[in-house]
C-alpha cells in the first residue's frame, strides 16, 4: 500500500464512505422492477389499461400491456442515459476534475429525486426526466469514486470491482422503498429524504475526495481534500522539492534501461502519452465494447421486463409477483459480495512473492490475468440467459442468483479492465484518458441497449406476451461476447513474442526483490 500524507484512517474513511455512496445511491434505477410495483399500485400510466373483455374464456383482468410498455420505455431511456451520458461526463471528469464532476452529479441526482417526489399519476411523464437524471447523476458519482482504488496500491482492481458491486447492490434501494410503502410510508416522503441525502454527497466531496484526480502510482506525502486547488498541496510541495532530473513517481523507469533503448531508439526517453484516438481505435477495444454490449443488452432487457415476465408466469397473481420481485431485489444486495471475486481474479498475479513487473511487462501480465475474468463473465451470463429462457416460475430463483453474479462481474470487470490494461494502449490506459475511454465504451454499449425496446414491442405484439423466442435469440447474442477473451489471449501471445524478440525477459528472476517504492 502506498504511503502518503493522507493517513490510513482518512484513506479508509474515503473507501468506506465511497462504498456507502455507491451502495445506496448510484445504481438505484436497476431496481426498477420493485419501483414499478409501487407505481402501478399508485395508478401511474393507468389510463393506458383497457377494461377486461366479457369473453367467457377471459381471466377478467384488464389489458395493461400498453402500461407495461410505457414503464419499459421509462427504464429503456433511463438506462440508455446511464450509459450514453457517461462519455460526455467522462470528458468533464478528465478535463475539470473530481469536484466539478461531483457537483454536477449531485445537482442531477437531487433534481431527479425531487421530480419523483412531486410526480403524481396525472404527471406520470415526470418519470422520464427523473429516471434519466438519477441515472446520469449516479454513473457520474461512481466514475469519480473508482479512482479511490489508486490509494491502495496492489488492491486497486479489487476496490474498483468492489465499488461496481456496490453499484449493483444499490438497486435494492427500490426494494426498501417498496417494503416501506407497503407499511404505510408515502413515496413522496421517501424521495424527499433521498433528496436531503445530497448534503452527505457534498460533505464527502469537500473533505474526502480530491479536487482533480488521485494519481497512480501515488506520490509520496499525497493528500487531498479542501486544501487542494488544482493539485493537492502535498503533491505540489513534493514536485517543488524534487531535484531537477530526479524521477518522480509517475516518471520512474517502467522497463529495464536496455529494453527501453531497443524499443524506442532513444536512451532514457519515455514515450509520450498515447492520444485518446489511438487508444479508442484499436480492434481489441472494439471487441471489448462488443463483449460489454452483448451482455448488457441481456441484463437490461431482463430488468426492464421482469415485472411483466413474472406477471405472465404467475398468471397475474399479485401476491406471487410481489414475492418474486422481492426475491430478485434481495439478490441484488449480494452484488457487493460477488464483485470482489472478479478483482481477485484480475489481481491474482500481484499476490505472489515475485513482484509485478512494470511498464509493458506489467501490462502484459494484467492482460493475461484478464483473460480468465472475461471468460468467466461470459460463461455466467450464458448460464443466466439459459435459465431466463425457461418458462417455469421456480427456475427464476436460480436465474436471479446467476444474474447478480454475472452483472457484478460484468461492470466491475469492465471498469477494472479499462483501468489496468486498456486494450488500445500498449502500456496500459493513460490515467488522463480513463474517464473518456470508460465513457466511450458505455456510450457505444448504450446504443446497442436501445434494442431492448423493439424486443419488448415484439414480445407484447406478435409473440403475444411470451418472451421465449426473444430469450433464445439473446442466448445467441451473448455467445458473441466470447470474441473478446479470444482476441485478448491472441494479443497476449503477440506482445510476448515482440518482447521476447527485443530481448526483454518475460519472467522475473526467482530471487528478484520488490522495488523499494512498493515496500512503503
Amino acid at each position: 500500500m502506498a504511503g502518503g500524507g493522507a493517513g490510513v484512517a482518512k484513506r479508509l474513511g474515503t473507501l468506506v464512505s465511497g462504498l456507502l455512496e455507491c451502495g445506496a445511491f448510484c445504481g438505484i434505477i436497476f431496481g426498477w422492477a420493485s419501483l414499478v410495483f409501487v407505481l402501478k399500485d399508485l395508478g401511474y400510466f393507468e389510463g393506458l389499461c383497457h377494461p377486461p373483455t366479457h369473453d367467457p374464456n377471459s381471466t377478467l383482468l384488464p389489458d395493461c400491456s400498453r402500461q407495461d410498455e410505457q414503464f419499459s420505455l421509462v427504464f429503456t431511456i433511463g438506462s440508455f442515459m446511464n450509459n450514453f451520458m457517461t462519455f460526455p461526463m467522462g470528458f468533464i471528469f478528465d478535463r475539470f476534475g473530481t469536484a466539478v464532476a461531483r457537483f454536477i452529479a449531485i445537482s442531477l441526482y437531487t433534481g431527479g429525486t425531487l421530480l419523483v417526489a412531486f410526480s403524481t399519476p396525472e404527471l406520470s411523464e415526470l418519470l422520464f426526466p427523473a429516471m434519466s437524471m438519477l441515472s446520469v447523476g449516479g454513473i457520474l458519482l461512481i466514475l469519480t469514486n473508482m479512482q479511490v482504488g489508486n490509494l491502495f496500491g496492489k488492491y486497486r482492481s479489487i476496490i474498483i470491482t468492489l465499488y461496481n458491486g456496490a453499484f449493483d447492490s444499490s438497486s435494492a434501494i427500490f426494494l426498501i422503498i417498496k417494503v416501506l410503502y407497503e407499511h404505510g410510508l408515502s413515496l413522496q416522503a421517501m424521495f424527499l429524504f433521498m433528496a436531503a441525502c445530497s448534503a452527505w454527497h457534498l460533505l464527502r466531496t469537500l473533505f474526502l475526495m480530491p479536487c482533480t484526480r488521485i494519481p497512480y502510482p501515488l506520490p509520496p506525502t499525497y493528500d487531498y481534500g479542501l486544501r487542494c486547488p488544482g493539485h493537492s498541496r502535498s503533491y505540489r510541495t513534493y514536485e517543488e522539492k524534487r531535484q531537477p532530473g530526479e524521477a518522480g513517481p509517475e516518471e520512474d523507469p517502467l522497463e529495464p534501461e536496455a529494453g527501453r533503448d531497443r524499443g524506442r531508439g532513444l536512451p532514457g526517453v519515455s514515450p509520450p502519452p498515447l492520444p485518446f484516438a489511438a487508444c479508442a481505435r484499436s480492434a481489441l477495444f472494439a471487441c471489448h465494447v462488443a463483449w460489454l454490449s452483448a451482455m448488457q443488452l441481456r441484463h437490461y432487457l431482463f430488468i426492464g421486463t421482469l415485472n411483466p415476465l413474472l406477471d405472465h408466469l404467475a398468471r397475474g397473481k399479485p401476491g406471487l409477483v410481489s414475492t418474486y420481485t422481492n426475491a430478485f431485489a434481495f439478490t441484488q444486495l449480494c452484488g457487493v459480495l460477488c464483485a470482489p471475486w472478479n478483482g481477485l481474479i484480475l489481481d491474482r498475479h500481484k499476490r505472489g512473492r515475485t513482484p509485478r513487473p512494470e511498464g509493458a511487462l506489467g501490462t502484459l501480465a494484467d492482460l493475461r490475468a484478464s483473460v480468465l475474468s472475461l471468460v468467466v463473465t461470459v460463461t455466467q451470463c450464458l448460464l443466466f440467459s439459459v435459465c431466463a429462457a425457461v418458462p417455469l416460475l421456480p427456475v427464476q430463483f436460480v436465474t436471479f442468483v446467476l444474474q447478480v453474479l454475472s452483472r457484478s462481474f460484468l461492470y466491475g470487470g469492465n471498469a477494472a479492465f479499462l483501468a489496468i490494461a486498456d486494450p488500445g494502449c500498449p502500456t496500459g490506459s493513460p490515467p488522463q484518458h480513463f474517464g473518456k475511454l470508460y465513457g466511450l465504451a458505455m456510450a457505444l454499449s448504450a446504443l446497442v441497449a436501445l434494442l431492448q425496446y423493439p424486443c419488448v414491442a415484439l414480445v407484447r405484439g406478435p409473440l403475444g406476451g411470451d418472451p421465449f423466442y426473444v430469450n433464445l435469440g439473446l442466448i445467441a447474442v451473448v455467445l458473441v461476447a466470447f470474441i473478446s477473451p479470444v482476441m485478448v489471449a491472441h494479443e497476449c501471445r503477440r506482445r510476448a513474442k515482440e518482447l521476447g524478440a527485443a530481448g526483454t525477459p518475460l519472467e522475473a528472476p526467482p530471487n528478484a526483490q520488490p522495488p523499494t517504492h512498493l515496500l512503503h
